[in-house]
């Protein structure tokens, strides 16, 4: 039996290994925040949901896969709950089955497993049930395959061949075992036979005559012949044995995977549950393909902003199609790292499968996510902050692959203007040269005037609003790069009280 809910044709792979920049991307986008929310404090959902949204798919098939499935999560979420609940209860029955040393005899394997598989039979019967009570609620073609593969597999002739076979693996009749003699007259080629089934009445059981054989009896008091006969017992069983505690590991694994990948859309259940109460729109982003410059949304907003501080938050509006670079000038504190954040979280999101915090959304699929934001100096660091900052600059270089996205945040500000707009802009037309896609947040203006100043129309200009009379709104439009970032409305608020 497949689950296939996260992957048309595979099961979702936890062990995958997370990208190469994933602490630089958990720290600058705040991810354990959207994590965290999304997880609950349940560290088995943390850990699905992290390698999930850190392992960007880059087919555009499997996000609209994954897209439809969540559709279906958030008009039925009780159900998609039952379900995972009741893959959890089953794993966790299992491990108390676990009987240490005493299940390195067959007889002792044989009997647990027979326990387990009964267990199992019990869960899969809820689970069938599930299935034919609410499968036709469910329109997506991953939940559609599902429930059909439980109903055509888990019918009821299923469950009455594997109850019928668990009731004779306990020998109700005892135990026929054939073998041959061996050098030294020592038994070989065990082989456990199915007891005959012969239908007679009572009257013909107690006249008919018993085939002829050989029989012997064993004294109560025999402890040698006792332990030999049960050794006897336990050669005639083993591969049965081994071969029912193999079938209660495939069906424990169809729990692990069904428990796995609905993990996945239980913690997108979450997270909507508590965006949901702050009245924050999410909608379901259209991807395009990678060669495509495609980036346009309505009202997106920082999620993790909006989750710490319990509230509705500013979203802003951008069309920034056929566009490689945007250049994110204006006021100190005006809301642009939070943007810039916002871009990051919601490519995340969106190439996980995710909805994304937005009204509307609609990018083309990166290759990968790097973000390069300065770093306030500390004892680790061995160089000063400028040369950490181009060591981390030539490791991207490293991993960079055209066709990916890079968040630069207030980046080569460490030395003067002159050097680090010079800096700045030899590497972004370097990024860009290779069809990569930037966003740079900054305040070195030489270079941002360098670049409106050479405009070739693949370049936005955007700037943090600011009121007349200093008042952050925290919206980004569209306009030419300033000289100042209005660090004068910070002094006079906090030290005049304006």
């Amino acid at each position: 039996m497949k689950v296939f809910l996260m992957y048309k044709d595979r099961d979702f792979d936890l062990g995958r290994e997370l990208p190469w920049n994933e602490r630089a991307l958990t720290q600058d986008l705040e991810l354990n925040t959207l994590l965290g929310a999304m997880a609950r404090e349940d560290k088995f959902l943390f850990e699905v949901v992290k390698k999930a949204v850190l392992s960007c798919e880059h087919d555009i098939d499997t996000i609209l896969y994954r897209q439809d499935i969540l559709k279906d999560c958030l008009k039925n979420a009780s159900v998609v709950r039952n379900l995972y609940d009741l893959a959890a209860e089953a794993i966790e029955k299992k491990k108390k089955y676990f009987f240490g040393i005493f299940l390195r005899h067959p007889s002792s394997i044989l009997y647990s497993s027979i326990e387990i598989m009964q267990m199992f039979m019990d869960m899969l019967g809820k689970l069938r049930a599930i299935a034919d009570e609410h499968s036709a609620k469910f329109e997506s073609e991953g939940f559609t395959a599902f429930f059909t593969m439980l109903q055509k597999e888990l019918n009821d002739e299923y469950f009455a061949k594997v109850q019928k076979h668990l009731e004779e693996l306990k020998f109700p009749g005892g135990t026929l075992i054939s073998a041959r003699l061996a050098t030294g007259n020592k038994g070989a080629d065990y082989v456990l036979h199915r007891s005959k089934e012969e239908k007679k009445s009572w009257i013909e059981r107690i006249f008919s005559k018993n085939p002829p054989g050989y029989t012997f009896n064993i004294h109560p008091r025999d402890e040698s012949g006792s332990r030999y006969l049960s050794e006897i017992k336990n050669r005639g069983i083993n591969l049965v044995a081994n071969a029912l505690a193999q079938s209660d590991d495939h069906i424990l694994s169809f729990f692990s995977v069904l428990q796995t990948e609905l993990a996945f859309y239980i913690g997108c259940l979450n997270l909507q549950e508590q965006l949901a109460l702050m009245e924050e729109p999410i909608s379901f982003p259209r991807p395009v393909a990678t060669a495509q410059r495609r980036h346009n949304f309505k009202e997106l907003y920082d999620v993790c902003l909006a989750l710490k501080m319990k509230q509705k938050v500013v979203g802003n509006n951008l069309n920034a199609d056929n566009k490689n670079l945007a250049i994110i000038t204006g006021a100190n504190q005006g809301g642009k790292s939070t943007f810039l954040r916002s871009i990051g979280l919601a490519q995340l999101m969106m190439q996980c499968g995710m909805f994304v915090p937005a009204e509307s959304y609609s990018a083309n699929i990166c290759k990968g996510l790097i973000t390069h934001y300065k770093r306030e100096e500390d004892v680790t660091m061995k160089s000063g902050k400028l040369d950490e900052e181009l060591k981390r600059m030539s490791e991207i270089v490293d991993h960079i692959k055209s066709n990916s996205i890079v968040l630069f945040n207030e980046s080569f500000a460490a030395t003067n203007e002159r050097e680090g707009s010079e800096i700045a802009g030899q590497i972004v037309r370097a990024l860009i040269e290779r069809n990569i896609k930037v966003f740079f947040v900054t305040h070195l203006y030489e270079f941002a005037q360098n670049f409106f100043e050479k405009e070739t129309g693949e370049t936005i200009f955007l700037r943090a609003d600011r009121l007349a009379d200093g008042r952050r709104t925290f919206n980004l439009v569209e306009g030419r790069p300033l000289q100042t970032s209005f660090g004068k409305d910070l002094y006079d608020r906090i030290f005049n009280g304006a």
